[in-house]
Protein backbone atom coordinates (compact mmCIF):
# COMPACT_ATOMS: atom_id res chain seq x y z
CA UNK A 1 0.00 0.00 0.00
CA UNK A 2 1.24 3.46 -0.98
CA UNK A 3 1.36 6.22 1.79
CA UNK A 4 -1.04 8.08 -0.15
CA UNK A 5 -3.61 5.53 0.31
CA UNK A 6 -2.88 4.66 3.75
CA UNK A 7 -2.87 8.37 5.04
CA UNK A 8 -4.04 10.73 2.41
CA UNK A 9 -3.77 13.49 4.82
CA UNK A 10 -0.38 12.52 5.98
CA UNK A 11 0.67 12.46 2.64
CA UNK A 12 -1.29 15.49 0.98
CA UNK A 13 0.83 17.66 4.08
CA UNK A 14 3.99 15.99 2.99
CA UNK A 15 3.63 16.37 -0.49
CA UNK A 16 2.89 20.16 0.78
CA UNK A 17 5.71 20.74 2.53
CA UNK A 18 8.03 19.36 -0.35
CA UNK A 19 6.26 21.71 -2.77
CA UNK A 20 7.08 24.75 -0.16
CA UNK A 21 10.55 23.98 0.50
CA UNK A 22 11.03 23.63 -3.43
CA UNK A 23 12.59 19.82 -3.15
CA UNK A 24 10.40 18.60 -6.25
CA UNK A 25 12.89 15.95 -6.71
CA UNK A 26 11.03 14.01 -3.82
CA UNK A 27 7.53 14.78 -4.95
CA UNK A 28 5.42 11.68 -5.37
CA UNK A 29 4.87 12.88 -9.05
CA UNK A 30 2.50 9.64 -10.35
CA UNK A 31 0.09 10.05 -7.50
CA UNK A 32 -0.20 13.86 -7.69
CA UNK A 33 -0.83 13.78 -10.83
CA UNK A 34 -3.91 11.38 -9.90
CA UNK A 35 -4.90 12.93 -6.62
CA UNK A 36 -5.41 16.43 -9.20
CA UNK A 37 -7.05 15.05 -12.06
CA UNK A 38 -9.41 13.14 -9.10
CA UNK A 39 -10.26 16.63 -7.68
CA UNK A 40 -10.70 17.85 -11.31
CA UNK A 41 -13.52 15.08 -11.98
CA UNK A 42 -15.18 15.62 -8.37
CA UNK A 43 -15.51 19.10 -9.06
CA UNK A 44 -17.29 18.61 -12.46
CA UNK A 45 -19.42 15.65 -10.83
CA UNK A 46 -20.64 18.13 -8.21
CA UNK A 47 -21.43 20.90 -10.52
CA UNK A 48 -22.76 18.63 -12.74
CA UNK A 49 -25.15 17.58 -9.64
CA UNK A 50 -25.55 20.80 -8.26
CA UNK A 51 -26.99 22.32 -11.96
CA UNK A 52 -29.48 19.36 -12.52
CA UNK A 53 -30.91 20.87 -9.27
CA UNK A 54 -31.29 23.91 -10.32
CA UNK A 55 -32.76 23.21 -12.79
CA UNK A 56 -34.87 21.02 -11.75
CA UNK A 57 -36.37 23.35 -9.21
CA UNK A 58 -36.81 26.28 -12.18
CA UNK A 59 -38.33 24.03 -14.05
CA UNK A 60 -40.79 23.06 -11.35
CA UNK A 61 -40.94 27.01 -10.19
CA UNK A 62 -41.98 27.97 -13.70
CA UNK A 63 -44.40 25.67 -14.30
CA UNK A 64 -45.86 23.78 -11.14
CA UNK A 65 -46.84 27.30 -9.73
CA UNK A 66 -49.46 26.37 -7.55
CA UNK A 67 -46.85 23.73 -5.70
CA UNK A 68 -44.39 25.93 -5.34
CA UNK A 69 -42.18 25.19 -2.05
CA UNK A 70 -39.56 27.51 -0.42
CA UNK A 71 -37.02 24.96 -0.73
CA UNK A 72 -37.14 25.18 -4.47
CA UNK A 73 -36.89 29.59 -3.70
CA UNK A 74 -33.84 28.31 -1.64
CA UNK A 75 -31.97 26.73 -3.94
CA UNK A 76 -32.83 29.05 -6.60
CA UNK A 77 -31.85 32.07 -4.72
CA UNK A 78 -29.16 30.26 -2.34
CA UNK A 79 -27.04 29.79 -5.99
CA UNK A 80 -27.67 33.12 -7.26
CA UNK A 81 -28.28 31.50 -9.95
CA UNK A 82 -31.61 33.54 -10.90
CA UNK A 83 -31.88 37.04 -11.24
CA UNK A 84 -35.20 37.99 -11.40
CA UNK A 85 -37.25 38.83 -8.36
CA UNK A 86 -38.89 35.39 -7.27
CA UNK A 87 -42.83 36.73 -5.99
CA UNK A 88 -44.66 33.77 -3.87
Amino acid sequence: MHACEADIIAWANEQAGLLRSRRFDQLDIAHLVEEIEDVGKSEQRELASRMAVLLAHLLKWAYQCERRTPSWKRTILDEDWFPMPMDS
